[in-house]
């Protein structure tokens, strides 16, 4: 320990990064120390307002006292088992889900991408043994649903695929949305149909109204099952608890995670009893479903719960889409505002996101570029009116730091 102290000594972040990280992230040059709420601290002492939220994961904000203490708690009774035995903060957790859902039971892992993975082998038996060995899943172009392999053979978006192909067969993508290509793409080899409520990584594109529920039809019909990636959508982000509950288009399949723990690793799947085929020896987790990441969990959802965030989600996120807009109406080269509850996307007229984004740290709000024309902003869900005003007003003058591009020019 004293030899890497010296080595450490003297140096940098970046630097020490640069010799012990792989070179995988595009970081911001700062680092983080601590957090309270929906704002956060530096090395350097100083505060910055959160509107990321560790995309999209913090949703009772930094340090939140129910969290902390469930986490503390386990940790002094038991954190670890693997699943040859039963928990209580498992079964509690697994009960909260379906009860905040639809009928279903729940398989737990550590990811959304493990997620993914998951509710992909549970469609392919599915189709093994209920369409006679059917095996191809009909996905979304611009859909986002992981970095493992067969996770990213579901997503089309060839940026993250062509270092890593060939990836696993079976996959078809078509148009976001677009009902009619859905309906010439599914055929005697299909099992599925896999999508995002709202894709988020290529831009917070939302689909049409009733266009979700126009899906589950077509899933019934042409007997197929519809599984939804609400990872980034769900927990109460877009105003309600999961964001097919707008529609009352209930899947059959559903992968969880990201908020789900608050910031600590978990994830689950939940699938309806059509399309719960797994049998034991079918699937597996030595880490899913702990004690300790499913008590930090169930605190989280009794938080979103108790403390109004679905409805918070709902009502702030309204007044921070007109505030947003209002920035327009006096300069800033925003196009529209797009998304649902706590989860907007603002698309701007120029190739200027990476530029705000950066003079909005500067300005103490840290905000994500998604490409050159979205910012992405997925704050904790714990956010007030006033945080909102404050947020809108950084962000404001980041637009004016901007040459040539600000709110005021």
């Amino acid at each position: 320990m004293s030899t890497h102290a010296g080595a450490a000594a003297g140096r940098t972040p970046v630097e020490r990064a640069k010799a012990a990280l792989m070179d995988t992230y595009q970081r911001q040059p700062i680092t983080l120390r601590s957090g309270h709420g929906v704002w956060v601290t530096t090395d350097d002492g100083r505060e910055l307002l959160d509107v990321v939220a560790g995309i999209a994961v913090n949703v009772l904000g930094h340090n939140h006292p129910a969290l902390r203490d469930a986490i503390a708690g386990q940790a002094a009774t038991l954190m670890h088992t693997s699943n040859l035995y039963y928990t209580e903060p498992q079964l509690e957790l697994a009960e909260l889900l379906v009860a905040s859902a639809f009928p279903s039971r729940v398989f737990f892992c550590n990811s959304g991408a493990e997620a993914n993975e998951g509710a992909i082998k549970l469609a392919r038996k599915w189709g093994k043994v209920h369409r006679d060995g059917a095996h191809v899943i009909v996905c979304a172009q611009g859909a986002f649903h992981g970095r493992t392999m067969g996770a990213l053979a579901a997503t089309a978006n060839p940026r993250y695929r062509k270092p890593f192909e060939p990836l696993p067969k079976g996959f078809v993508h078509i148009p976001y949305g677009d009902l009619e290509a859905l309906e010439q793409s599914i055929d005697s080899a299909t099992c599925a149909v896999m999508l995002e409520p709202i894709e988020g990584e290529s831009g917070v594109i939302p689909l049409e109204p009733g266009r979700l529920a126009a899906i589950r039809r077509l899933c019934d019909e042409r007997n197929v099952l519809l599984i939804l990636d609400e990872i980034q959508t769900g927990m109460g982000r877009t105003g309600r608890w999961w964001a097919y509950q707008h529609e009352d288009a209930a899947p059959d399949i559903m992968t969880v995670a990201k908020a789900l723990g608050g910031g600590v690793p978990i994830g689950a799947i939940l699938a309806a009893p059509r399309a719960d085929v797994f049998e034991p020896g079918d699937h597996g987790s030595t880490f899913g479903g702990g004690p300790l990441a499913c008590a930090a969990a169930v605190a989280v959802m009794q938080a979103v719960e108790s403390e109004g965030l679905v409805e918070n989600a709902a009502e702030v996120g309204d007044y921070l889409a007109e505030s947003l807009s209002a920035l327009a109406d006096r300069g800033a080269p925003i196009a529209g505002v797009r998304g649902r509850g706590l989860m907007l996307g603002i698309g701007l007229s120029r190739d200027v996101a990476r530029d705000v984004a950066a003079a909005a740290l500067d300005e103490g709000l840290i905000v994500n570029a998604i490409g050159e024309r979205t910012l992405r902003l997925v704050p904790p869900l714990v956010i007030t009116r006033d945080e909102v005003d404050e947020a809108v007003l950084r962000l404001g003058r980041a637009f004016d730091a901007v040459a040539g591009y600000g709110a005021d020019a």
